[in-house]
């Protein structure tokens, strides 16, 4: 399956989930297409505009949960390039310190956007720890299998 991984990133922290993501998304065997939205457009990252099985999305959230402006530009050039993606999920980190209501406001407003069917990932600053590790393997896990490329007792064996 081909996959598309675009994210913005402040301080790393959802820099350090998208690169755990791409890594479990390419031990599964999956071919995936890597975008810094800060830095890259989807033009210089796919120049053939060739689409993507699934799209995975991930934002910090800047001025009360609102989405960074890479992110909202990312956005506006997929859909001007390939339409609005049916498979689409999206992860985030936060921090709950600036309160619950704005915690992944960015991750949840793409996600409301797009109208995904797919559990959002929320991560608490930048993932630390096993804990994080295995919520992100779970989480990929879980949207390979809703595409139908994992099962979710091939998911339940990687997670005794």
């Amino acid at each position: 399956m081909k996959i598309l991984i675009a994210y913005t990133s402040l301080s790393g922290n959802t820099r350090e989930v998208a690169r755990a993501i791409r890594a479990r998304c390419q031990a599964m065997g999956h071919a995936v297409t890597w975008i810094e939205a800060d830095n890259q457009t989807l033009a210089q990252a796919c120049p053939d505009g060739a689409g993507h099985d699934l799209y995975l999305l991930g934002s910090w959230s800047i001025n009360a949960g609102r989405t960074p402006p890479e992110m909202k530009r990312f956005i506006e050039e997929l859909i001007a390039a390939v339409g609005r993606p049916e498979r689409v999920a999206v992860f985030g980190t936060g921090e709950t310190q600036w309160g619950e209501e704005y915690y992944c406001g960015a991750a949840r407003r793409i996600a409301a956007f797009f109208g995904t069917r797919y559990p959002r990932l929320e991560i608490e600053q930048m993932p630390h720890g096993e804990h994080d590790a295995v919520k992100i393997q779970r989480w990929t896990d879980t949207i390979l299998a809703c595409t139908g490329t994992l099962t979710h007792a091939d998911a339940a064996r990687l997670h005794p």
